[in-house]
């Protein structure tokens, strides 16, 4: 076989993110406030650039109202004319096809695999994404603070009255997402203390609600809430043992030490990412932050939805194209005049950007107002199942420009503030069988029977499985135990104690 040198021809395809595709879709991501400082960074870099008077950016999207009120159905109204057709190309809604962009995004449809389930284990970890967002009870206005919430527990968490004292130093040391950040041993002997007195008060910290506070590593903090949901074997700790090499993707050698296959590796990793790495930050601080709304939504007095940008907090962007004829003319060398264009272009580009933005994120709000209307007319009751999937191929986007638009925004109506996240809820089944309930909808009534429950007969899970199912849930105990956890409320035993003393006092 001889040998030389040769020319071949060979056709390729290849995807290329250029630098103003990734920042369209760093835009998208973005709320208004972290827009506003944006904008400050690019009037700096950019001559060409100025803030022009608010103005209506795009024009604000609308819903009709349903036919029961209009005799017009919600498939005609004049959303359909606004959002989706006759448009120009360059005038569309951003949307950025993320499938090979972002392998690691949450659809929050649940079904990922097993590099992408492990992403979110190796960067910054999180709560789920979009599944079941704070309750509509959990929102604005002042909350018990981590401290609170752990300290109002320890009268009915056992342990002598020593134990508590200093469980409730541990608990004053605690960071806000609920980890003891010292050194026990110091710690014991800083308070001259035995040590194994420190222990057992750290302990009684670690049994109380959220699990996982009182954690002194990651690790530890997975580990309390797994044996808490009695998924803590052999195998599952050998994993939270190796959180590192999650983060560095070396799943092979994981699945070996384990010692299971793809599909329970899978499973496992899966049961890590419904785990909250951060218990303690479901509780505020005291003062709750205010938060800006996005996006303003308001009733029509023919039963229709206005749905609207808050212009409050978008700046408007403009091009002083008569400073750019100026500095044109004083230019006389190739240089100047070519950086000059290159200004001209980038300012072009980042006005048309910002405008397709804001009609990206019209047109998801105005179809998560679409889907959840009875929400929005009648209360957290009538919140459906709902994920990024089915919005997506309702407005014809992918499902990773629809996770990005719904990442740090607001939503403000007359029943509150939400985040966008708030409307994309897992659902149960219905008791019969038709169609499926929000998560958000459960929570909601599982709080409505406990609130109402006679002091003398507390409702046990089992009763609260019976009443669900004649609201129309049906729903195993070991869910109902599931979301009463989840939207802080004790167990039969742990509430008949509370109301015994509340009713003592």
């Amino acid at each position: 076989m001889a040998l030389g040198p040769r020319l071949d021809l060979r056709q390729t395809q290849s995807l290329v993110m250029t630098p103003q595709l990734q920042q369209a879709i760093k835009l998208l991501a973005l709320s208004n406030l972290e827009i506003e400082t944006f904008i400050g960074e690019a009037l700096e870099a950019n001559p060409l650039l100025e803030l022009g008077e608010a103005g209506p950016a795009p024009a604000a999207e609308a819903i009709e109202a349903p036919e029961e009120i209009r005799r017009t159905s919600l498939e005609s109204s004049p959303v359909d004319q606004l959002i989706g057709e006759g448009r120009a190309a360059d005038d569309r809604p951003l949307d950025i096809d993320g499938a090979a962009l972002d392998r690691d995004r949450d659809t929050g449809d649940g079904e990922r695999g097993i590099g992408e389930a492990a992403a979110d284990w190796g960067g910054e970890f999180r709560t789920g994404d979009g599944a079941e967002g704070p309750g509509i009870d959990e929102r604005g206005g002042s909350g018990p603070t981590l401290s609170q919430h752990l300290e109002s527990q320890l009268g009915t968490a056992g342990g002598d009255r020593r134990a508590q004292t200093i469980a409730r130093l541990i608990i004053g040391q605690l960071d806000e997402a609920g980890y003891f950040p010292l050194s026990l041993r110091e710690f014991a002997a800083e308070l001259g203390l035995p040590p194994a007195d420190a222990e057992r008060a750290l302990a009684l910290v670690q049994s109380l609600e959220p699990t996982g506070v009182g954690a002194r590593t990651l690790a530890e903090c997975i580990a309390l809430q797994a044996q808490e949901a009695d998924r803590y074997d052999p195998a599952m700790a050998r994993l939270i043992d190796n959180l590192d090499l999650i983060a560095k993707g070396e799943f092979a050698r994981l699945k070996r030490m384990c010692g299971v296959d793809d599909e329970d590796f899978a499973d496992m990793l899966a049961e890590l990412r419904g785990y909250d790495p951060k218990p303690g930050l479901r509780f505020g601080g005291g003062e709750t932050a205010l938060v800006t709304p996005d996006i303003l939504v308001s009733a029509r007095a023919d039963g229709g939805w206005d749905i609207a940008l808050n212009q409050a907090t978008l700046p408007r962007l403009v091009v002083n194209r008569a400073y750019y004829v100026e500095l044109r003319g004083a230019c006389d060398d190739k240089a100047s005049k070519g950086w000059l264009s290159e200004r001209l272009a980038d300012a072009n580009w980042l006005v048309k950007a910002l405008d397709q933005r804001q009609k990206t994120i019209l047109k998801v709000a105005t179809e998560i107002v679409r889907q959840q209307e009875g929400f929005f007319r009648h209360g957290v009751s009538q919140l459906k199942p709902l994920t990024l999937r089915t919005v997506a191929e309702a407005i014809a986007m992918h499902e990773s420009t629809v996770s990005r638009v719904t990442s740090n925004k607001y939503l403000q109506c007359e029943r509150g503030t939400f985040e966008l996240k708030y409307f994309f809820t897992s659902g149960v089944a219905a008791a019969d069988g038709e169609g499926a309930v929000s998560a958000e909808a459960v929570k909601a009534a599982i709080r409505t029977l406990i609130d109402a429950e006679d002091p003398k007969a507390i409702l046990s899970d089992d009763a609260l499985v019976d009443l669900l199912k004649d609201k129309g849930f049906d729903l195993a105990r070991r869910t109902v135990a599931k979301y009463r956890e989840a939207i802080g409320l004790g167990s039969s035993v742990q509430r008949r104690r509370q109301k015994a003393l509340a009713a003592v006092r």
